[in-house]
């Protein structure tokens, strides 16, 4: 059984850094593209960023551009969300999604991906 089980959200002020973790299990997603996502109460859950299965090309959405990176460690089957220079706009939960294709095209779709976890809250303060 496949799961993907994200840590690292908390409460944080603005201007301040969380790095969040997705940890895969029942699969290796060495191969696949991997990316993190987010959902604000009352709005539409939106892409944040994304990383193909080799880790060579990255995407971003544009609200998170400079600030956010996102990496992985295949050798943990994890990818990772660094966070910096928080703002209260970044407050949501952060779902991590796995794909089962390598690099498809539409990173920054949900469709994209057949699985996600929980998610995990991040709350910034101003």
């Amino acid at each position: 059984q496949v799961q993907l089980v994200e840590s690292g959200g908390g409460l944080v002020q603005a201007g301040g850094s969380l790095k969040l973790s997705c940890a895969a299990s029942g699969r290796t997603f060495s191969s696949n593209a991997m990316g993190w996502f987010r959902q604000a109460p009352g709005k539409e859950r939106e892409f944040v960023a994304a990383i193909s299965g080799g880790g060579g090309t990255t995407n971003y959405a544009d609200s998170v551009k400079g600030r956010f990176t996102i990496s992985r460690d295949n050798a943990k089957n994890t990818v990772y969300l660094q966070m910096n220079t928080l703002k209260p706009g970044d407050t949501a939960v952060y779902f991590c999604a796995a794909s089962i294709y390598s690099y498809p095209s539409t990173l920054y779709l949900g469709r994209t991906y057949n699985y996600w976890g929980q998610g995990t809250q991040v709350t910034v303060s101003s």
